[in-house]
């Protein structure tokens, strides 16, 4: 399906009225807040409407002097926006909610969820017929110690049926999980699908043809996933500057589904070295597989199901 077709299709569905759902405030601050936002990973093609909203000026409107910064991994951005190193961030809800059940009152709060479907996976060779997670007990996994799904992955064997302390860990980079994969080094890995996937094409690999992927949502873990966070702190203090950055990254949001070429330009400016083509697919799979869904059709854009 070509870029153009899935864009008609995305605004067929949700309709672009949808835009105005959060308005930009108009009022220019006199002396914009400093706000230090971490991203979930690196400068890619799914950080488009981010941004974007820089690029185009809307957290300026909304008195925001942004600073983003590339992550880590969805669950490593929580503590360091609770430890206000940075003020805000975009990252993954469970490991805000796991993060509150240990320090409680000084979690990040979860402001506009743009990750509605969780893509949390274990992907093994498909050589290896792997279709249950019982099978997973005796073998050795790899992920990094940041991995979202790596940190869910008890909660996901206590659903799922099988003994967690029976599989061993390996950690690595980021950007040698899959090349340890394709070498034997480890049985299988822990992540985001879309992550894996283009991870595998990029050393060489034909995920269709050589990778089974075993959702945790399919064995009855579904969850949400990243959304926009913002420490204690700003939500106190700032509740309004709150408010115009979801406004800003909504706004850019919706730009970029109506027209995802001026997305990939915004991210191609960060990082001018990476493959365009890469970062629209990326981008368009992220639309796809992780953010449209009869849910967010239903509750809007940031929005959740209680």
């Amino acid at each position: 399906m070509t870029a153009n077709i899935v864009r008609r299709s995305l605004c067929a569905a949700l309709g672009l009225t949808m835009m105005s759902a959060f308005a930009i405030g108009s009022a220019h601050a006199a002396d914009p807040l400093k706000v230090r936002f971490i991203l979930n990973w690196k400068f890619q093609g799914p950080q488009a409407w981010i941004f974007l909203a820089d690029d185009k000026g809307y957290f300026k409107k909304a008195g925001i002097d942004i600073q983003l910064d590339q992550g880590s991994g969805s669950g490593a951005a929580v503590p360091k926006v609770a430890s206000t190193a940075y003020d805000a961030g975009f990252g993954d809800i469970n490991a805000i909610t796991r993060f509150a059940a240990k320090h409680k009152g000084k979690q990040p709060v979860a402001v506009y969820m743009i990750y509605n479907q969780t893509q949390f996976v274990i992907a093994t060779p498909k050589s290896a017929k792997i279709t249950s997670p019982k099978q997973l007990e005796g073998l050795t996994l790899g992920a990094p110690a940041n991995d979202g799904a790596f940190k869910l992955f008890p909660a996901f064997a206590n659903i799922a049926g099988f003994n967690a302390s029976k599989v061993n860990w390996q950690h690595m980079k980021p950007n040698l999980r899959v090349t340890m994969l394709k070498q034997g080094k480890v049985q299988g890995v822990s992540g985001y699908q879309l992550t894996v996937l283009f991870d595998a094409m990029r050393v060489g690999m034909n995920p269709d043809k050589d990778l089974d992927f075993m959702r945790f949502a399919d064995f009855g873990m579904d969850l949400y996933s990243n959304a926009v966070m913002v420490s204690q702190k700003m939500l106190r203090n700032h509740p309004d500057k709150v408010k115009g950055m979801v406004g800003a990254i909504n706004k850019a949001f919706w730009e970029v589904v109506a027209n995802p070429k001026v997305g990939v330009d915004a991210v191609m400016r960060r990082e001018p070295l990476l493959k365009r083509a890469s970062e629209r697919d990326r981008l368009m799979a992220t639309l796809k597989h992780l953010i449209i869904s009869p849910e967010m059709k239903k509750v809007g854009m940031g929005g959740i199901d209680p």
